[in-house]
């Protein structure tokens, strides 16, 4: 199996695994508003310390998606970035790392 196909593999996981959980929290809550949504993800150290460790693997991958992308041509490479902020990064992240794989196969394919 391509490393690619994992990669499109985990997107699905990620988008599957996230918003499973955020279809639960729309369901469960009074206020399903997405200020509410972002108010209890801040609701204690712990939910805190996991949106720090994010927010770092966040910008650090849109560094990533950003210079790959304008280096090798990937096209419609921004898409992602505001879908990570609709959808969720881990859906974003390894579908860029795919398109990346495939766009570096094709390059290898027509030499």
């Amino acid at each position: 199996m391509k490393f690619k196909h994992i990669y499109l593999f985990l997107a699905v996981l990620g988008i599957c695994y996230t918003w499973y959980y955020n279809i639960l929290w729309f369901q469960t809550t009074t206020d399903p508003t997405f200020f509410n949504f972002f108010k209890e993800a801040h609701c204690n150290f712990a939910a805190k310390s996991i949106n720090a460790d994010l927010s770092i693997v966040l910008v650090t991958s849109f560094a990533l998606m950003i210079s790959e992308s304008l280096r090798l041509k990937i096209r419609y490479w921004w898409v992602l970035l505001p879908l990570t902020f609709l959808i969720a990064i881990a859906f974003t992240f390894p579908l860029f790392l795919y398109l990346r794989q495939h766009t570096l196969e094709k390059r290898t394919n027509a030499i």
